[in-house]
């Protein structure tokens, strides 16, 4: 048994429907039209019917003047977001640059710190009366102090004296006990 298929009208079926019938009504306009005397003319008050080729045809070119103006809108916003981007960048290793420094000195500061404290250990140990006494010397910025003991207020002296000589030294807090031995 044979069935008949039917299947929906699709749009190009629909435009060949109205098509054909604005044809067969303009063709049966046309007849009256010869038997009637002339008149003046009317005007048209129908819509010309446009053929669907014609309609493709826009809608082609719109699409088409649509994604040229896309690409283009996403071409500029790319381009924006690009230089914007390599500002940032510019930025970032500027601050880079400027954290390095930083950083720099303060690497430079902790070693003449250190190199302040070796100093005055090494003079201290040179001295007699002071290399036999653990003295603690801590820096920090420049700024020394002197802990531990001293066997007398002379050797006292002597530890601050040093101290001071060595080049970078700010100030010098003498905190030395004296100890007799």
């Amino acid at each position: 048994m044979n069935e008949l298929k039917t299947s929906r009208p699709t749009g190009r079926h629909w435009a060949a429907l109205v098509l054909t019938s604005g044809v067969l009504a303009l063709a049966a306009c046309g007849d009256k039209a010869a038997d009637q005397p002339t008149a003046a003319p009317q005007a048209n008050t129908t819509p010309p019917v446009v053929a669907p080729q014609a309609n493709t045809d826009q809608a082609a070119v719109d699409a088409k003047a649509k994604a040229e103006q896309m690409t283009s809108d996403a071409k500029t916003s790319t381009e924006s977001a690009a230089s914007s981007a390599g500002a940032s960048m510019k930025q970032g290793a500027e601050d880079a640059k400027e954290g390095v420094k930083s950083a720099g000195s303060t690497v430079a500061r902790v070693m003449d710190d250190a190199a302040i404290t070796a100093s005055i250990s090494t003079g201290l140990a040179k001295d007699s009366d002071l290399s036999a006494v653990k003295i603690d010397v801590d820096t920090k910025n420049g700024d020394v102090v002197l802990k531990g003991p001293a066997p007398n207020a002379a050797a006292k002296e002597r530890a601050e004296a040093i101290a001071k000589t060595v080049e970078g030294v700010k100030s010098v807090d003498n905190q030395l006990v004296i100890k007799t031995m």
